[in-house]
Protein backbone atom coordinates (compact mmCIF):
# COMPACT_ATOMS: atom_id res chain seq x y z
CA UNK A 1 0.00 0.00 0.00
CA UNK A 2 1.04 3.63 -0.78
CA UNK A 3 0.02 6.82 0.43
CA UNK A 4 0.15 9.98 -1.49
CA UNK A 5 0.66 12.81 -0.20
CA UNK A 6 2.73 14.44 2.61
CA UNK A 7 3.19 12.09 5.19
CA UNK A 8 1.97 12.65 9.20
CA UNK A 9 5.01 12.70 12.03
CA UNK A 10 5.14 9.38 13.95
CA UNK A 11 5.51 11.19 17.91
CA UNK A 12 2.67 8.84 19.78
CA UNK A 13 3.33 6.04 22.09
CA UNK A 14 1.26 3.19 23.72
CA UNK A 15 0.47 5.43 26.68
CA UNK A 16 -0.93 8.24 24.49
CA UNK A 17 -2.85 5.93 22.08
CA UNK A 18 -4.53 4.74 25.15
CA UNK A 19 -5.50 7.84 26.40
CA UNK A 20 -6.61 9.37 22.95
CA UNK A 21 -8.77 6.21 23.10
CA UNK A 22 -10.34 6.67 26.64
CA UNK A 23 -10.62 10.20 26.12
CA UNK A 24 -13.15 9.80 23.15
CA UNK A 25 -14.88 6.49 25.23
CA UNK A 26 -15.01 7.66 28.65
CA UNK A 27 -17.45 10.21 28.95
CA UNK A 28 -19.70 10.17 26.09
CA UNK A 29 -21.36 7.05 27.10
CA UNK A 30 -21.78 7.26 31.13
CA UNK A 31 -23.52 10.73 30.60
CA UNK A 32 -25.02 10.98 27.62
CA UNK A 33 -26.50 6.89 27.22
CA UNK A 34 -27.21 5.62 30.07
CA UNK A 35 -30.68 6.61 30.50
CA UNK A 36 -31.71 6.44 27.36
CA UNK A 37 -30.59 2.72 27.42
CA UNK A 38 -32.05 2.01 30.51
CA UNK A 39 -35.19 3.30 29.48
CA UNK A 40 -34.99 0.77 26.24
CA UNK A 41 -33.73 -2.23 28.38
CA UNK A 42 -35.63 -2.33 31.72
CA UNK A 43 -34.01 -4.44 33.74
CA UNK A 44 -31.96 -5.66 30.79
CA UNK A 45 -29.62 -2.68 31.11
CA UNK A 46 -26.35 -4.81 31.83
CA UNK A 47 -27.03 -7.48 29.69
CA UNK A 48 -27.03 -5.04 26.76
CA UNK A 49 -24.03 -3.26 28.11
CA UNK A 50 -22.46 -7.04 28.02
CA UNK A 51 -23.81 -6.94 24.44
CA UNK A 52 -22.28 -3.92 23.69
CA UNK A 53 -19.09 -5.27 25.39
CA UNK A 54 -18.71 -8.38 23.37
CA UNK A 55 -19.64 -6.56 19.60
CA UNK A 56 -16.98 -3.67 20.82
CA UNK A 57 -14.34 -6.50 21.60
CA UNK A 58 -14.69 -8.00 18.53
CA UNK A 59 -14.49 -4.94 16.40
CA UNK A 60 -11.62 -3.93 18.40
CA UNK A 61 -9.67 -7.01 17.61
CA UNK A 62 -10.23 -6.35 13.84
CA UNK A 63 -9.19 -2.87 13.52
CA UNK A 64 -5.86 -4.05 15.78
CA UNK A 65 -5.16 -6.64 13.21
CA UNK A 66 -5.91 -4.38 10.52
CA UNK A 67 -4.12 -1.54 11.46
CA UNK A 68 -0.63 -3.34 12.25
CA UNK A 69 -1.24 -4.34 8.76
CA UNK A 70 -1.86 -0.54 7.04
CA UNK A 71 -0.69 1.93 9.81
CA UNK A 72 -1.84 4.86 7.66
CA UNK A 73 -4.56 8.12 8.57
CA UNK A 74 -8.10 6.53 7.80
CA UNK A 75 -8.62 3.71 9.67
CA UNK A 76 -11.64 1.26 7.90
CA UNK A 77 -11.42 3.73 4.72
CA UNK A 78 -8.19 2.49 4.48
CA UNK A 79 -8.75 -1.09 5.58
CA UNK A 80 -11.81 -1.45 2.99
CA UNK A 81 -10.29 -0.21 0.16
CA UNK A 82 -6.86 -2.69 0.40
CA UNK A 83 -9.01 -5.88 1.39
CA UNK A 84 -12.52 -5.04 -0.42
CA UNK A 85 -11.89 -2.88 -2.27
CA UNK A 86 -12.33 0.90 -3.42
CA UNK A 87 -16.15 1.85 -2.76
CA UNK A 88 -15.93 -0.42 0.46
CA UNK A 89 -13.18 1.79 1.61
CA UNK A 90 -14.99 4.95 0.38
CA UNK A 91 -18.50 3.52 1.81
CA UNK A 92 -16.60 3.19 5.98
CA UNK A 93 -15.13 6.56 5.55
CA UNK A 94 -18.27 8.44 4.60
CA UNK A 95 -20.05 6.53 7.47
CA UNK A 96 -17.51 7.36 9.55
CA UNK A 97 -17.09 11.12 8.44
CA UNK A 98 -20.71 12.15 8.62
CA UNK A 99 -21.13 9.65 11.50
CA UNK A 100 -18.64 10.83 14.04
CA UNK A 101 -19.26 14.70 12.68
CA UNK A 102 -22.89 13.93 14.52
CA UNK A 103 -21.51 12.80 17.24
CA UNK A 104 -18.98 15.90 17.66
CA UNK A 105 -22.34 18.15 17.45
CA UNK A 106 -23.87 15.79 20.53
CA UNK A 107 -20.85 16.10 22.20
CA UNK A 108 -20.50 19.97 21.39
CA UNK A 109 -24.09 20.26 22.88
CA UNK A 110 -23.72 17.79 26.01
CA UNK A 111 -20.92 20.29 27.18
CA UNK A 112 -23.55 23.44 26.70
CA UNK A 113 -25.88 21.86 28.64
CA UNK A 114 -24.37 21.02 31.69
CA UNK A 115 -22.20 24.41 31.37
CA UNK A 116 -25.02 27.05 30.44
CA UNK A 117 -28.53 25.45 29.51
CA UNK A 118 -30.02 28.47 28.76
CA UNK A 119 -27.31 28.81 25.42
CA UNK A 120 -26.52 25.41 25.35
CA UNK A 121 -26.11 25.95 21.29
CA UNK A 122 -23.34 29.18 22.07
CA UNK A 123 -21.33 27.18 24.30
CA UNK A 124 -20.92 24.44 21.51
CA UNK A 125 -20.05 26.50 19.00
CA UNK A 126 -17.79 28.18 21.21
CA UNK A 127 -16.19 24.64 22.69
CA UNK A 128 -15.54 23.63 18.91
CA UNK A 129 -13.78 26.64 17.95
CA UNK A 130 -11.84 26.13 21.04
CA UNK A 131 -11.04 22.66 20.33
CA UNK A 132 -10.48 22.88 16.70
CA UNK A 133 -7.69 25.86 17.78
CA UNK A 134 -6.11 22.76 19.80
CA UNK A 135 -6.29 20.44 17.46
CA UNK A 136 -4.10 23.00 14.85
CA UNK A 137 -1.66 23.61 16.82
CA UNK A 138 0.09 19.31 16.88
CA UNK A 139 -1.46 16.06 17.75
CA UNK A 140 0.96 16.13 20.89
CA UNK A 141 -1.13 19.25 22.40
CA UNK A 142 -4.29 17.30 21.62
CA UNK A 143 -2.55 14.47 23.58
CA UNK A 144 -1.73 16.19 26.58
CA UNK A 145 -4.77 17.95 27.42
CA UNK A 146 -6.80 14.89 26.57
CA UNK A 147 -4.30 13.04 29.00
CA UNK A 148 -5.09 15.65 31.53
CA UNK A 149 -9.16 15.93 31.02
CA UNK A 150 -8.99 11.53 31.83
CA UNK A 151 -7.99 11.70 34.91
CA UNK A 152 -10.69 14.10 35.53
CA UNK A 153 -12.70 12.25 34.38
CA UNK A 154 -11.74 8.82 36.21
CA UNK A 155 -11.54 10.71 39.62
CA UNK A 156 -15.07 11.98 38.92
CA UNK A 157 -16.63 8.29 38.36
CA UNK A 158 -14.59 6.73 41.23
CA UNK A 159 -16.21 9.36 43.30
CA UNK A 160 -19.57 8.75 41.95
CA UNK A 161 -19.25 4.99 42.56
CA UNK A 162 -18.15 5.29 46.32
CA UNK A 163 -20.81 7.43 46.71
CA UNK A 164 -23.77 5.40 45.06
CA UNK A 165 -22.33 2.24 46.82
CA UNK A 166 -21.42 3.30 50.17
CA UNK A 167 -24.80 5.39 50.82
CA UNK A 168 -27.75 3.59 52.43
CA UNK A 169 -29.61 4.02 49.60
CA UNK A 170 -27.73 1.48 47.47
CA UNK A 171 -29.80 -1.64 47.30
CA UNK A 172 -28.45 -4.72 45.50
CA UNK A 173 -32.13 -6.23 44.40
CA UNK A 174 -32.16 -3.03 42.09
CA UNK A 175 -29.20 -5.17 39.91
CA UNK A 176 -31.68 -7.91 39.35
CA UNK A 177 -31.22 -8.53 35.60
CA UNK A 178 -33.83 -9.50 33.62
CA UNK A 179 -35.53 -8.33 30.36
CA UNK A 180 -38.39 -5.88 30.84
CA UNK A 181 -37.98 -4.31 27.88
CA UNK A 182 -37.76 -7.43 25.86
CA UNK A 183 -34.81 -8.74 23.62
CA UNK A 184 -35.33 -5.74 21.30
CA UNK A 185 -34.87 -3.43 24.09
CA UNK A 186 -31.87 -5.16 25.07
CA UNK A 187 -30.85 -5.02 21.58
CA UNK A 188 -31.69 -1.25 21.08
CA UNK A 189 -30.07 -0.51 24.21
CA UNK A 190 -26.70 -2.17 23.38
CA UNK A 191 -26.76 -0.14 20.06
CA UNK A 192 -26.85 2.67 21.89
CA UNK A 193 -24.47 2.32 24.92
CA UNK A 194 -22.20 1.04 21.48
CA UNK A 195 -22.00 4.78 21.24
CA UNK A 196 -20.19 4.88 24.05
CA UNK A 197 -17.43 2.41 23.33
CA UNK A 198 -16.58 3.37 19.69
CA UNK A 199 -14.29 5.72 20.69
CA UNK A 200 -10.90 3.12 19.98
CA UNK A 201 -11.63 4.14 16.26
CA UNK A 202 -9.35 7.11 17.09
CA UNK A 203 -6.31 4.97 17.74
CA UNK A 204 -6.78 3.67 14.61
CA UNK A 205 -7.21 6.00 12.44
CA UNK A 206 -4.32 7.91 14.28
CA UNK A 207 -2.22 5.06 12.48
CA UNK A 208 0.37 7.58 10.86
CA UNK A 209 1.16 9.83 14.10
CA UNK A 210 1.87 6.58 16.09
CA UNK A 211 5.49 5.30 17.02
CA UNK A 212 5.84 1.30 15.70
CA UNK A 213 2.30 1.22 14.66
CA UNK A 214 2.64 -2.54 14.46
CA UNK A 215 3.23 -3.59 17.98
CA UNK A 216 1.52 0.24 19.16
CA UNK A 217 -2.14 -0.14 17.81
CA UNK A 218 -2.73 -3.73 18.98
CA UNK A 219 -1.40 -3.21 22.05
CA UNK A 220 -3.44 0.51 22.50
CA UNK A 221 -6.67 -0.48 21.25
CA UNK A 222 -7.81 -3.25 23.51
CA UNK A 223 -6.21 -1.88 26.66
CA UNK A 224 -8.13 1.63 26.17
CA UNK A 225 -11.53 -0.89 25.50
CA UNK A 226 -10.99 -3.21 29.08
CA UNK A 227 -10.31 -0.19 30.98
CA UNK A 228 -13.50 1.68 29.84
CA UNK A 229 -15.60 -1.67 29.85
CA UNK A 230 -14.65 -1.63 33.38
CA UNK A 231 -15.35 1.84 34.27
CA UNK A 232 -18.91 1.40 32.63
CA UNK A 233 -19.91 -1.36 34.31
CA UNK A 234 -18.58 -0.01 37.83
CA UNK A 235 -20.95 2.79 37.07
CA UNK A 236 -23.70 1.38 35.66
CA UNK A 237 -24.00 -0.76 38.84
CA UNK A 238 -23.48 1.99 41.06
CA UNK A 239 -26.33 4.26 39.34
CA UNK A 240 -29.13 1.30 39.10
CA UNK A 241 -28.23 -0.14 42.59
CA UNK A 242 -29.36 3.16 43.84
CA UNK A 243 -31.91 4.60 40.90
CA UNK A 244 -32.97 1.41 39.82
CA UNK A 245 -33.77 0.61 36.10
CA UNK A 246 -37.02 2.76 36.05
CA UNK A 247 -35.23 5.88 37.70
CA UNK A 248 -32.29 6.05 35.63
CA UNK A 249 -34.25 5.41 32.07
CA UNK A 250 -36.28 8.24 33.20
CA UNK A 251 -33.20 10.57 34.79
CA UNK A 252 -32.31 13.55 32.74
CA UNK A 253 -28.90 13.90 34.42
CA UNK A 254 -28.60 10.35 35.72
CA UNK A 255 -25.01 10.44 37.41
CA UNK A 256 -26.08 13.90 39.28
CA UNK A 257 -29.90 12.41 40.11
CA UNK A 258 -27.73 9.29 41.25
CA UNK A 259 -25.73 11.19 44.23
CA UNK A 260 -28.66 13.51 44.81
CA UNK A 261 -30.48 10.16 45.49
CA UNK A 262 -27.46 8.88 47.68
CA UNK A 263 -27.84 11.91 49.90
CA UNK A 264 -24.99 13.65 48.48
CA UNK A 265 -26.06 16.84 47.04
CA UNK A 266 -22.91 18.96 47.10
CA UNK A 267 -21.44 15.99 44.57
CA UNK A 268 -24.60 17.35 42.23
CA UNK A 269 -22.46 20.59 40.55
CA UNK A 270 -19.12 18.32 40.42
CA UNK A 271 -21.06 16.14 38.40
CA UNK A 272 -22.30 18.60 36.25
CA UNK A 273 -18.36 20.18 35.68
CA UNK A 274 -16.77 16.97 35.19
CA UNK A 275 -19.58 15.63 32.57
CA UNK A 276 -19.05 18.52 30.60
CA UNK A 277 -15.22 17.70 31.00
CA UNK A 278 -15.81 14.75 29.68
CA UNK A 279 -17.60 15.74 26.89
CA UNK A 280 -14.83 17.90 25.80
CA UNK A 281 -12.55 15.33 25.59
CA UNK A 282 -14.47 13.28 23.40
CA UNK A 283 -15.14 15.75 20.99
CA UNK A 284 -11.65 16.91 21.03
CA UNK A 285 -10.89 13.28 20.26
CA UNK A 286 -13.44 12.76 18.09
CA UNK A 287 -12.16 16.44 15.82
CA UNK A 288 -9.17 14.83 15.80
CA UNK A 289 -10.18 11.54 14.20
CA UNK A 290 -13.20 12.94 11.56
CA UNK A 291 -9.94 15.08 10.22
CA UNK A 292 -7.77 12.57 10.11
CA UNK A 293 -10.40 10.25 7.75
CA UNK A 294 -11.16 13.54 5.56
CA UNK A 295 -7.38 13.90 5.35
CA UNK A 296 -7.02 9.91 3.89
CA UNK A 297 -10.26 10.45 1.68
CA UNK A 298 -9.10 13.80 0.29
CA UNK A 299 -5.86 12.36 -0.86
CA UNK A 300 -7.80 9.72 -2.59
CA UNK A 301 -10.02 12.26 -4.02
CA UNK A 302 -13.05 11.36 -2.41
CA UNK A 303 -13.45 14.53 -0.94
CA UNK A 304 -11.67 18.11 -2.22
CA UNK A 305 -8.23 17.47 -2.76
CA UNK A 306 -7.26 20.71 -1.11
CA UNK A 307 -8.08 19.56 2.25
CA UNK A 308 -5.14 16.55 1.99
CA UNK A 309 -2.64 19.69 2.87
CA UNK A 310 -0.43 18.99 6.12
CA UNK A 311 0.87 22.43 7.93
CA UNK A 312 4.73 22.60 7.02
CA UNK A 313 5.14 23.58 10.86
CA UNK A 314 2.50 21.57 12.99
CA UNK A 315 2.58 18.75 10.73
CA UNK A 316 -1.57 18.18 10.98
CA UNK A 317 -4.28 17.86 8.63
CA UNK A 318 -5.13 22.13 9.02
CA UNK A 319 -7.18 22.39 6.33
CA UNK A 320 -9.90 19.38 6.99
CA UNK A 321 -9.11 19.78 10.94
CA UNK A 322 -10.71 23.37 10.16
CA UNK A 323 -13.38 22.28 7.44
CA UNK A 324 -14.58 19.91 9.97
CA UNK A 325 -14.25 22.38 12.70
CA UNK A 326 -16.57 24.39 10.59
CA UNK A 327 -19.29 22.03 9.96
CA UNK A 328 -19.53 20.86 13.27
CA UNK A 329 -19.63 24.40 14.74
CA UNK A 330 -23.01 25.13 11.81
CA UNK A 331 -24.60 21.24 13.12
CA UNK A 332 -23.77 22.70 16.98
CA UNK A 333 -25.73 25.40 16.37
CA UNK A 334 -28.72 23.99 14.59
CA UNK A 335 -29.04 20.21 15.72
CA UNK A 336 -30.52 17.91 18.83
CA UNK A 337 -28.48 16.34 21.14
CA UNK A 338 -30.66 13.13 21.26
CA UNK A 339 -31.28 12.86 17.48
CA UNK A 340 -27.31 13.15 16.90
CA UNK A 341 -26.32 10.13 18.99
CA UNK A 342 -28.72 7.92 17.30
CA UNK A 343 -27.41 9.03 13.63
CA UNK A 344 -24.10 8.64 14.82
CA UNK A 345 -24.40 4.98 16.62
CA UNK A 346 -25.86 3.52 12.53
CA UNK A 347 -23.64 5.54 10.91
CA UNK A 348 -20.49 4.00 13.66
CA UNK A 349 -22.03 0.47 12.90
CA UNK A 350 -21.80 0.37 9.48
CA UNK A 351 -17.96 1.71 9.27
CA UNK A 352 -17.03 -1.68 12.15
CA UNK A 353 -19.15 -3.66 10.07
CA UNK A 354 -16.69 -2.85 6.84
CA UNK A 355 -13.81 -3.22 9.02
CA UNK A 356 -14.72 -6.66 10.52
CA UNK A 357 -15.33 -7.66 6.61
CA UNK A 358 -12.30 -6.67 6.12
CA UNK A 359 -10.30 -8.41 8.18
CA UNK A 360 -12.40 -11.72 7.48
CA UNK A 361 -10.47 -11.48 3.97
CA UNK A 362 -6.58 -11.87 6.17
CA UNK A 363 -7.07 -15.62 6.93
CA UNK A 364 -8.65 -18.94 5.80
CA UNK A 365 -8.44 -20.73 8.59
CA UNK A 366 -12.18 -21.13 10.40
CA UNK A 367 -10.65 -19.73 13.99
CA UNK A 368 -9.46 -16.72 12.92
CA UNK A 369 -12.27 -15.62 10.84
CA UNK A 370 -14.80 -16.29 14.67
CA UNK A 371 -14.26 -12.73 15.74
CA UNK A 372 -15.08 -10.91 12.18
CA UNK A 373 -17.58 -12.92 12.17
CA UNK A 374 -19.79 -12.19 15.26
CA UNK A 375 -18.32 -8.64 14.77
CA UNK A 376 -20.03 -8.20 11.31
CA UNK A 377 -23.05 -9.72 12.94
CA UNK A 378 -23.51 -7.96 15.53
CA UNK A 379 -22.75 -4.31 13.79
CA UNK A 380 -25.83 -5.28 11.65
CA UNK A 381 -28.46 -6.51 14.18
CA UNK A 382 -27.21 -3.46 16.29
CA UNK A 383 -27.58 -0.75 13.67
CA UNK A 384 -30.81 -2.19 12.65
CA UNK A 385 -32.03 -2.61 16.55
CA UNK A 386 -31.39 1.30 16.72
CA UNK A 387 -35.09 3.46 16.95
CA UNK A 388 -36.62 3.84 13.47
CA UNK A 389 -35.57 7.69 12.79
CA UNK A 390 -32.24 6.76 13.20
CA UNK A 391 -32.52 3.64 10.86
CA UNK A 392 -34.25 5.67 8.31
CA UNK A 393 -32.15 8.38 8.35
CA UNK A 394 -28.63 6.77 8.52
CA UNK A 395 -29.62 4.11 5.70
CA UNK A 396 -30.74 7.70 3.60
CA UNK A 397 -27.13 9.14 4.06
CA UNK A 398 -25.17 5.90 3.24
CA UNK A 399 -27.30 5.68 -0.05
CA UNK A 400 -26.55 9.24 -0.94
CA UNK A 401 -23.37 8.77 -0.59
CA UNK A 402 -23.02 5.40 -2.80
CA UNK A 403 -24.83 7.57 -5.24
CA UNK A 404 -22.35 10.24 -5.60
CA UNK A 405 -19.70 7.62 -5.59
CA UNK A 406 -21.21 6.23 -8.45
CA UNK A 407 -21.73 9.59 -10.27
CA UNK A 408 -18.10 10.47 -9.28
CA UNK A 409 -16.98 7.52 -11.43
CA UNK A 410 -18.77 8.43 -14.15
CA UNK A 411 -17.74 11.95 -14.57
CA UNK A 412 -14.70 10.78 -14.32
CA UNK A 413 -15.03 7.85 -16.98
CA UNK A 414 -16.78 10.77 -19.38
CA UNK A 415 -13.59 13.02 -18.60
CA UNK A 416 -11.54 10.12 -19.38
CA UNK A 417 -13.17 9.71 -22.68
CA UNK A 418 -13.14 13.31 -23.97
Amino acid sequence: MTTSGPGLRRTLGVGDAVVIGLGSMVGAGIFAALAPAAHAAGSGLLLGLAVAAVVAYCNAMSSARLAALYPASGGTYVYGRERLGDFWGYLAGWSFVVGKTASCAAMALTVGTYVWPEQAHAVAVAAVVALTAVNYGGVQKSAWLTRVIVALVLALLASVVVACLMSGEADAGRLGIGVSGGAAGVLQAAGLLFFAFAGYARIATLGEEVRDPARTIPRAIPLALGITLVVYACVAVAVLSVLGSEGLGNATAPLADAVRAAGVPSLVPVVRVGAAVAAMGSLLALILGVSRTTLAMARDRHLPGTLAAVHPRFQVPHRAELAVGAVVAVLAATVDVRGAIGFSSFGVLAYYAVANASAWTLSSASASRVVPVVGLVGCVVLAFSLPGVSVVVGTGVLVVGAIAYVVRGWMEAGAGRG
